[in-house]
């Protein structure tokens, strides 16, 4: 089947050149290929678009009005093709970003007025929860995710580390006591996650690959972090969660991290991610840039001396093809 927008463009051609040879030789094809196309479009519309004459070819009363109508889409299409090449390399548009609900409200927004200042014909479009999106089906054009990575059609970019801290409120070790191995917990109360298999609500993963597995049980159970945090900090349990979660609670000595006789599972840490079948548009790489350079060297949740040694080494990585999953 010969391509219908071909076919549109010679017989525009066509009705502005007034010959068939004329329409090929600018549109760089054969005059048996131009009116092989044309043909075709005559067929599929079930009318004659030219009277064909052994001079001129001129517009049948049909063809006239068709004519009409195939400009206009032509016109468009040029247009679309035009503002696409320019997306390519100008930050403009919108900008559709996905990010969990905690992350994104405490580490991505306060980067967006700088980001918007720095690209004012850009719009941020962002959406925040805690599922794993589809970037085709959904729309989004990237999304910040955190966790361990796996082989995927998406390609990543990893922007930071993250860790996952065991801690407690001074009130709550007061009380209950302060555990020393993994096995202690199920003594305790820990708070869980329930979107998360590895810190989940009845069962926690330690040791670098997470093969040391504890059942846990506790009086309390979201689906948020930052829920659970706050409930941390009043002194309900213990809570076993990412840095950027509790790394400003620790320095404020409102929650206190304790040293177990494992330690926590490694998270793979932020990344920043596309579809790996299509070319990012300049929107996107300027925003996985922008994060880059905010997060680096150390990112604002790990800004802090003592916790210098964790982090060294562990800046962003060049981009790779991954997909997300939360911990």
């Amino acid at each position: 089947m010969l391509d219908r927008v071909t076919g549109m463009q010679v017989f525009a051609r066509v009705a502005a050149l007034g010959s068939l040879s004329a329409a090929g030789r600018a549109l760089g094809m054969s005059q048996t290929m131009a009116t092989k196309h044309l043909a075709a479009l005559e067929s599929r519309l079930g009318t004659r678009l030219l009277h064909r004459t052994t001079r001129r070819l001129t517009l049948t009363e049909a063809g006239r009005r068709y004519l009409e109508s195939v400009e206009r889409i032509l016109a468009e299409l040029e247009e679309a093709d035009a503002a696409a090449s320019i997306e390519t390399v100008e930050v403009r548009g919108t900008l559709r970003l996905n990010a969990p609900f905690s992350f994104g409200i405490r580490e991505i927004a306060p980067l967006l007025p700088e980001f918007s200042r720095r690209h004012p014909d850009l719009t941020v479009d962002l959406g925040l929860n805690d599922r794993v999106v589809d970037l085709i089906e959904e729309g989004w054009d990237m999304v910040v995710r955190i966790g361990r990575m796996q082989s995927s059609t998406m390609v990543a970019r990893r922007l930071a580390p993250s860790r996952v801290i065991v801690c407690a409120a001074p009130s709550y070790l007061e009380r209950r006591g302060t555990p020393a191995t993994i096995a202690d917990l199920g003594r305790h109360d820990c708070l869980g996650y329930t979107l998360s298999q590895r810190v989940g609500a009845g069962r926690w993963a330690f040791g670098r690959d997470g093969r040391h597995v504890v059942e846990v049980k506790g009086s309390l159970k979201a689906n948020n972090g930052d829920a659970l945090v706050v409930a941390a900090v009043g002194g309900q349990g213990i809570v076993y969660m990412p840095s950027f979660l509790v790394g400003r609670e620790i320095r404020a000595g409102l929650l206190v991290p304790l040293t177990l006789d494992e330690e926590p599972f490694v998270m793979d840490g932020v990344f920043a991610a596309y579809p790996a079948d299509r070319r990012p548009p300049a929107k996107v790489r300027a925003c996985i840039d922008h994060l880059a350079r905010q997060f680096a060297p150390v990112p604002p949740w790990e800004r802090e001396p003592a916790n210098a040694d964790a982090v060294a080494g562990q800046g962003p990585d060049h981009d790779r093809r991954v997909a997300t999953r939360d911990p």
